[in-house]
């Protein structure tokens, strides 16, 4: 199989166990994250165990001009591209105006623009398969407005609200687009948001990586629009979307109390 699949955010968590799935089923793989050592890691590991491709590039994309620095270099691997994968992003725990507004914007030029102008820069390439996927990661905090969380959670929402509408765009086209919004994981989301102190609290309710990464992959593969692993996310989802907002929202600013 000579088809590539670009992940971004593919060092650790769900992009490396995403990363490690597809590499499985034979595709070749562009992996992208900001660490190097994790990508170098990452990639002996692929290539050791089997037989494809895996280049890497190390890349900060809350950096301006990041996302076309990185349409470059795949476009000098010149790498025929079936399956792009914008998982990279995190989130800032606290109350927005305690928060360093830097630290907040950087976080929305990687959770939104940077997913914006990948989508961008590479559908014309994705057109140009049979058959081609973008699968846009999202989160459960989509689906309801967080107290303490208050950008990310607009963030995964510009998503979810944005991969709907790309889907819709692109119906008669080769490229399907899927939304994956994933709940509390066990990864280093917690740890990189400042949520330390919650962390015997998410333990109660997380999926690890590897079968959130198999979801996502099953549910793309499925050409599904939104994929919510687990039953008590599709449960929490579906009760943000027929209860009061402000119920919603005191019950979530309870859970993410700061």
């Amino acid at each position: 199989m000579d088809q590539y699949a670009l992940i971004t955010g593919a060092g650790k968590g769900i992009g490396r166990s995403m990363a490690l799935l597809l590499a499985q089923k034979g595709y070749n793989l562009l992996i992208v994250s900001r660490s190097k050592s994790d990508l170098i890691a990452l990639s002996n590991q692929i290539k050791a165990d089997y037989n494809v491709k895996a280049d890497y590039l190390a890349i900060d994309l809350s950096n301006a001009g990041a996302a076309l620095q990185l349409f470059d270099w795949v476009k000098s691997l010149k790498s025929p591209i079936s399956i792009l994968i914008n998982n990279a992003g995190y989130g800032v725990w606290g109350n927005f105006g305690e928060l360093n507004i830097a630290v907040q914007t950087s976080m929305m030029q990687v959770n939104m623009n940077a997913v914006t102008e990948l989508s961008s820069h590479f559908i014309p390439l994705l057109k140009l398969q049979q058959q081609a996927f973008i699968l846009n990661v999202s989160s459960t905090a989509a689906y309801q407005a967080v107290p303490t969380l208050a950008v990310y959670a607009a963030t995964k929402a510009f998503v979810l609200s944005f991969s709907r509408a790309l889907r819709y765009e692109l119906k008669n086209t080769p490229i399907s687009v899927s939304c994956l919004c994933p709940g509390p994981t066990d990864t280093n989301f917690a740890h990189h948001a400042g949520m330390d102190a919650l962390a015997d609290l998410a333990a109660k309710f997380n999926m690890t990586a590897d079968e959130v990464a198999a979801i996502g992959i099953k549910g793309m593969f499925n050409k599904k629009a939104e994929i919510i692993p687990g039953f008590l996310n599709k449960l929490s989802a579906t009760a943000a979307a027929i209860s009061p907002k402000s119920l919603i929202e005191k019950i979530t600013a309870g859970l993410y109390k700061h």
